[in-house]
């Protein structure tokens, strides 16, 4: 296992393919810093001995032990400890924690790439070629990430009907070596700082569309790709700086005529599976979900405890009833994950069938209860933006820079006009309405809002995949025997 220090190290050694306003950058550029301060607590937490276990797991390829942010789950107790992980690392670093996209693709391309090979009675080595990738993803405990959503075009035409085949990721060759793939893959959370990419479908797939059924994995700085990035970080602070320093980034990937080698290569026109495996990254991404959306809520309730704290409104009725709003969302949506982990089997839904057995025997979350979980949390994400808002009034919109508090022309004033409770210090109230600015009113806030909306798949996919896999013709039947109809 890694240490923060030795993954910066490794990142500053990768050739310099990132591009930002216009300018070539390289990954030791400390507009990075921030979004290290939170990757680097996947390392440090995981090295504490009171987390061995947790935020740990031992390796079902090795037996050795690892980070749990590389691990393929074995069974019902791994997928509650990954919620849980995720929750108390989001609470840690006050968002997103950015690592899970890569277990979460691991999962899912684990899965498949079995399948893929047993459809094709063993001709091709895909699980081989994953097992092999994964071992060394563990042992050098590599950080992931995963390029799924492509440009799609028209929305309304599929991959092969598309007027720029570039369109969706897809094989333009194949040879003895490997493929050669083109494409874009769009709005990749950490793909700058990450080890590796990597691909998988975004959508359900026909024959026709089988050069788009495609996984393969590479490293961040491979020949022919390209991040367009952007850096998403707070104001920065000069006298009274955060807690806790987050920040995150975002590229668009630019697959230009990128050839793969076989071994990197986890599924190559198996169109059935290609479209399962695209759920199935969603799926595990989801579950994901109900631990990093939980802690979300943690969060904002505690800002909006303290919001009303310093406005001296925390007995207010209104402010009760909010409080009561985000709890059960949160809650909720936590209860949701943890039964999806606790009826996780190695089986998927498939339409007309129910669920059946697939893949080598990991576990996969229940459908229905992480989709639910995910929907029921990323609908709220811009409610409970709301509700603080209400809660804070407008003070966090307009609160004085920082450099106003520590001017002496200014400083007694500044400190006196902000202050509201007599029960909270103004060095707390100040920071509080810095932190709420942060929040709510900072280019970075207004884009966490939209990736907790629509990360692992906007509101409109989870309801097609619970009104989809779930089993609506057994509730009909239900009302028809207490209503005494007969069935048509």
């Amino acid at each position: 296992m890694r240490t923060k220090k030795q993954y910066i190290e490794g990142l500053s050694k990768m050739k310099r393919n990132l591009f930002i306003n216009g300018e070539r950058i390289g990954r030791d550029d400390e507009r990075f810093i921030p979004s290290y301060n939170v990757m680097g607590t996947t390392f440090e937490l995981a090295a504490k001995p009171e987390y061995e276990g947790f935020l740990t797991a031992t390796s079902h390829l090795t037996g050795k032990k690892i980070n749990r942010f590389t691990h393929i789950h074995q069974n019902k107790e791994d997928l509650h400890k990954k919620q849980d992980m995720t929750r108390l690392y989001c609470q840690v670093v006050g968002g997103c924690v950015q690592r899970c996209m890569g277990v979460d693709a691991a999962n899912a391309i684990y899965t498949v790439s079995y399948e893929g090979d047993k459809e094709n009675k063993g001709e091709t080595q895909y699980h081989e070629n994953f097992k092999k990738w994964l071992e060394r993803f563990q042992t050098e405990d590599l950080v992931g990430c995963c390029a799924q959503t492509d440009v799609k075009g028209d929305r309304m035409l599929r991959p092969h009907q598309q007027p720029d085949p570039d369109s969706y990721v897809h094989v333009v060759e194949k040879n003895k070596d490997g493929i050669v793939v083109s494409g874009a893959k769009l709005h990749i959370s950490e793909s700058a700082i990450a080890d590796e990419i990597l691909v998988v479908p975004t959508r359900a797939l026909v024959e026709a569309d089988k050069d788009y059924a495609v996984s393969f994995a590479i490293p961040g700085d491979w020949d022919g790709l390209k991040h367009l990035v952007t850096i998403h970080n707070f104001r920065d602070r000069k006298y009274f700086p955060k807690g806790f320093n987050s920040g995150s980034n975002d590229s668009y990937l630019i697959f230009d005529n990128v050839f793969v080698p076989w071994e990197r290569v986890f599924l190559c026109g198996e169109y059935q599976h290609g479209g399962i495996l695209a759920l199935l990254f969603a799926l595990f991404h989801r579950h994901s979900y109900s631990g990093c959306k939980p802690a979300l809520g943690d969060l904002m309730l505690g800002t909006c405890a303290l919001a009303a704290d310093a406005n001296g409104i925390s007995k207010a009725k209104h402010v009760a009833s909010k409080y009561a709003e985000i709890i059960k969302v949160t809650e909720l949506g936590y209860a949701a994950g943890f039964t999806a982990s606790e009826l996780g089997k190695p089986e998927v839904y498939m339409p007309g069938k129910g669920f059946i057995a697939y893949g080598p025997g990991n576990y996969i979350p229940h459908s229905i209860y992480a989709n639910v979980g995910r929907c029921l949390t990323g609908e709220a994400v811009f409610h409970e933006m709301e509700m603080l808002a209400d809660i804070s009034g407008g003070i966090p919109a307009t609160f004085p820079h920082e450099g106003e508090f520590v001017n002496p022309e200014t400083a007694e004033f500044a400190k006196k006009y902000t202050t509201r409770s007599s029960k909270m210090s103004s060095e707390n109230q100040a920071q509080l309405w810095r932190h709420v600015g942060d929040l709510a009113c900072s280019a970075k806030g207004g884009i966490a809002c939209f990736g907790a909306l629509h990360g692992g798949g906007s509101p409109r996919m989870e309801e097609i995949a619970i009104t989809s896999q779930y089993d609506i013709e057994t509730r009909k039947d239900i009302v028809r025997k207490i209503a005494g109809m007969t069935k048509d």
